[in-house]
């Protein structure tokens, strides 16, 4: 057998098509689709693409493949996860692409069938790629991530905001550097009794063991260089500024990180932004977990952020305003 070394590295896009669900409760949806009989893995459910040819860019073969396979013409999709797997005769990267917006109806042109499954809920196929599972985990992460700042606004305007649109809160990480302990993890848990309802989950910052009632920790990008396993929290995320930082989240299996900051921020004076191109050749898709765009962040920044590889924005005072 041949070592991952010098196995030959098998090229792949994968597409995430996603859709917003029927039922708007449900947010978006994605499509799977099956493996025809005749193929390794024939029956087994997953996101459509395909090996990319000589001389193809990932896009190249994205379009194309979604063409041959399902005559649907791409007409926008963004960078957001690779993935690397290791098999006895090849090592396969495969990058995925959200695709979210695409002309025709999926067509089975290679006698697959196809389903849409909902981004946050459970799936109703199996079964699917074993590969897939971190990909589903990462799809029910939503694309807004709000970080807290009550030492600024104070604990009562964070927790009347939230209280007025619940759903608006998917994803909480409560922040706030300068408190007690357990003055943060009160606040965490308020937080999480007004979001839990609409599946909201809130993960407190600079801890890195899980705290009972919360959904996960978010380290500081110290805590995340002096790990060196995965937190045993259910959902564990990091803050990176770095490429060292990235591959070891990468490493330790995180289920998303913040790179910033993009834009000037008041948290960091002094300190010169990445901008988009630089947060681009740093995250650009290019890792196995969703990367979040943080620093100056605004709603309207979404769609930069997404075509620059991000998975969406984190904001900090932009999610209060």
């Amino acid at each position: 057998t041949m070592s991952a070394d010098t196995a030959k590295i098998v090229e792949v896009a994968a597409a995430v098509m996603l859709r917003p669900a029927p039922d708007t409760r449900l947010g978006q949806e994605f499509l799977l689709a099956q493996r025809p009989e005749g193929k390794v893995y024939a029956g087994y459910w997953e996101f459509p693409g395909g090996k990319l040819e000589a001389g193809e860019t990932p896009y190249q073969a994205l379009v194309r493949e979604l063409d041959e396979e399902l005559g649907l013409t791409v007409e926008e999709a963004t960078p957001w996860l690779t993935q690397h797997f290791h098999y006895e005769h090849a090592s396969v990267r495969l990058s995925f692409w959200r695709v979210t917006r695409w002309q025709g109806q999926p067509q089975a042109r290679e006698g697959q069938t196809w389903a849409w499954q909902p981004a946050a809920g459970a799936l109703n196929v199996a079964p699917v790629l074993p590969a897939n599972t971190p990909v589903f985990r990462a799809l029910s992460l939503p694309a807004t991530l709000a970080l807290t700042c009550a030492s600024e606004t104070g604990a009562a305007a964070i927790l009347a905001r939230i209280g007025a649109d619940p759903a608006a809160f998917p994803l909480v990480v409560v922040r706030e550097p300068g408190w007690a302990d357990v003055d943060r993890v009160q606040l965490a848990h308020e937080i999480r009794a007004l979001i839990a309802g609409s599946g909201g989950r809130v993960l407190l910052a600079g801890a890195t063991t899980p705290v009972a009632g919360l959904d996960g920790v978010h380290l500081t990008a110290a805590q995340l260089m002096a790990q060196d396993t995965r937190p045993a929290a259910d959902w564990a995320g990091a803050s990176v500024h770095r490429q060292e930082e990235l591959e070891q989240a990468a490493r330790l299996g995180l289920d998303y990180v913040m790179l910033g900051h993009v834009m000037p921020t008041p948290s960091h004076p002094g300190v010169p932004p990445l901008g988009w191109s630089r947060f681009a050749g740093l995250a650009g898709g290019r890792w196995p977990m969703p990367v979040y765009a943080l620093g100056g962040m605004q709603p309207q920044d979404m769609q930069a952020a997404q075509a620059h590889g991000a998975h969406g924005i984190a904001m900090m005072r932009g999610a209060w305003q």
